[in-house]
């Protein structure tokens, strides 16, 4: 199969979908490998690198969709992409379908097999290809909270640690999953006091055997929400719902009853957020207010750590990637149900139920493109 890993277009992404090492894995079995040049650049990763395991390399992006069977990405394609891709090609990559119409008319248009690793999902209902960026993003969040919180930066001036005889700042972190799990690791570390709310009771139990003390658990609902964000200094939305649109759980009407100064940062911003107020913004202008609470809606945010991002992506999707390649997509799906989840469109036709129900689009099962 030619496999082609075109540069990362969106604004400040400088992760890559295959490092030099993928390549290598790539041409053990036969493939061929064409990357963009200085594609991997961003991520630390050489021209000489990928041509030394054994990648050709392509000026434009324009030769690189134009010549492979399987594009390999990090992010969804941008509106300059859409007329690159071809009918049949098989695309693998982040796509957020249900966040965002437009992208998902331009697949159905294009005719193309849009394999989403965001979908692709275990027995046990874990993503193994989201885990590790939502690992980045979770604890990146309490960092750029921590960042936002400053006085410089429109914040309320606080240190999330305190100092003795000053309290800590005052987290809430919505979701207990992978992303709630690290943002409440990473606050705790940092001495502040957390309070992170979920659905499940036995995810909360997990919860609280397993974190520090300064850490405690709530119930997720309204009232408990309304109740909690009226003292937080730093609110991290971490909640998802595979493949179609989180939840609104902060509403605008909430706003006011916070502390001015205080930070919202929704992780779920992929999905469409778990903020009413939320809308995406980017690593160039990750910030904007509402009702006196900064907001950050970085919709790539592991793109600025795109050396750590890179290698734990890659090491996610490379054996998926392979199975792929080494069957064909029908095969590899048909073979293995993880893969066949990834799905969401496929030759015009939205296989994939979250996304069909987000926008109003006929559902197409999937078995009918792979029996």
């Amino acid at each position: 199969m030619i496999i082609g890993v075109p540069k990362e277009i969106k604004n400040n992404e400088n992760r890559v979908a295959l490092t030099p090492a993928g390549v290598a894995e790539f041409k053990k079995y036969g493939h061929t490998v064409y990357v963009q040049a200085s594609a991997g650049e961003g991520s630390g990763f050489s021209d000489e690198e990928y041509q030394s395991a054994g990648a050709q390399l392509l000026p434009t992006i324009e030769e690189v969709y134009g010549i492979a069977d399987m594009i390999i990405k990090v992010k969804e394609p941008i509106e300059s992409e859409y007329k690159l891709i071809k009918k049949d090609q098989l695309l693998f990559t982040y796509f957020h379908f249900a966040s965002y119409e437009p992208l998902t008319h331009a697949m159905i248009e294009s005719g193309a097999v849009c394999l989403a690793y965001e979908t692709v999902e275990k027995a046990d209902r874990s993503l193994p290809l989201l885990v590790p960026m939502s690992e980045v993003a979770g604890r990146m969040s309490i960092q750029e909270g921590a960042k936002f919180l400053e006085k410089p930066m429109g914040g309320r001036g606080i240190l999330l640690g305190g100092v003795p005889g000053v309290k800590p700042a005052e987290v809430v972190v919505l979701g207990g999953g992978i992303v709630g799990t690290q943002a409440a690791k990473m606050a705790a570390g940092l001495g502040a006091r957390v309070t992170i709310m979920d659905l499940s009771i036995p995810r909360l139990r997990q919860l609280d055997d397993i974190m520090p003390a300064n850490v405690v658990t709530q119930y997720s609902n309204e009232y408990n929400i309304r109740e909690a964000i009226k003292t937080a200094d730093l609110v991290i939305g971490g909640v998802l719902i595979p493949g179609a649109k989180a939840p609104k759980l902060i509403t605008r009407a909430m706003l006011p009853s916070m502390k001015p100064g205080a930070v919202l940062v929704d992780v779920a911003i992929d999905q469409g957020g778990c903020f009413e107020t939320s809308k995406p913004t980017t690593h160039a202008d990750p910030v904007y207010t509402v009702d006196g609470v900064i907001h950050y809606c970085v919709a790539n945010m592991p793109g600025a750590v795109p050396y750590t991002s890179t290698l734990a992506l890659t090491n996610a999707t490379l054996p998926y990637a392979i199975q792929l390649a080494n069957k064909g997509w029908k095969k590899a799906c048909s073979d293995n149900a993880e893969l066949r989840l990834g799905l969401n469109v496929i030759n015009g036709k939205v296989v994939y139920q979250g996304v069909s129900d987000a926008f109003g689009l006929e559902y197409t099962p999937v078995d009918q493109f792979l029996n």
